[in-house]
């Protein structure tokens, strides 16, 4: 039996409670701006046990074909929410969930804040304190900074959270 094919659960969900969790979640998640096809998958994977799943295993859950499972699965690939492994014994591919996903992905988007932080404040820097956009841009740009800096406050404590309650 396939992962897609999901039984009960031994807590009672069963295919259409995790169907139904899965397109819930994947149109919040289209609703924020990501692609519709990539929110469903991630949301497969999220909901499956393993965190990794086959195309021929994702198409089947999804109901979709195998051309939108392999677009869906290069934008998360490109945008590092999803790997790609080596089924262990065969020719397929499995597409896993990274375990620190969304540490991992807020950690690349501060790297982001950092980029565009320093970007703006050359801009500021070249449009001139003294000018209504140059003003805007050095806000802009010390907006990011504060973000950065709680950023690094809200990981630490995320880190302290998740030990604590892992013992």
């Amino acid at each position: 039996m396939g992962e897609s094919e999901m039984t009960t659960k031994t807590d009672g969900t069963g295919d259409e409670a995790v169907s139904r969790f899965v397109e819930r979640f994947a149109a919040e998640m289209t609703a924020a701006g990501m692609q519709r096809m990539a929110s469903r998958v991630f949301a497969a994977l999220l909901a499956s046990e393993t965190a990794s799943m086959t195309s021929a295993e994702l198409a089947e859950q999804l109901r979709i074909s195998p051309a939108a499972v392999s677009g869906a699965i290069g934008y998360l690939t490109r945008v590092g929410m999803v790997s790609r492994e080596r089924d262990p014994g065969t020719r397929r591919d499995r597409y896993v969930l990274h375990n620190e996903l969304w540490y991992e992905t807020f950690t690349r988007r501060d790297q982001v804040l950092v980029r565009w932080e320093k970007v703006l404040d050359e801009g500021a820097t070249t449009l001139g304190a003294d000018s209504a956009a140059g003003r805007r841009i050095a806000e802009t740009a010390e907006f990011f900074a504060f973000l950065h800096g709680e950023m690094a406050g809200i990981m630490g404590r995320w880190r302290a959270h998740k030990e604590a309650r892992t013992g």
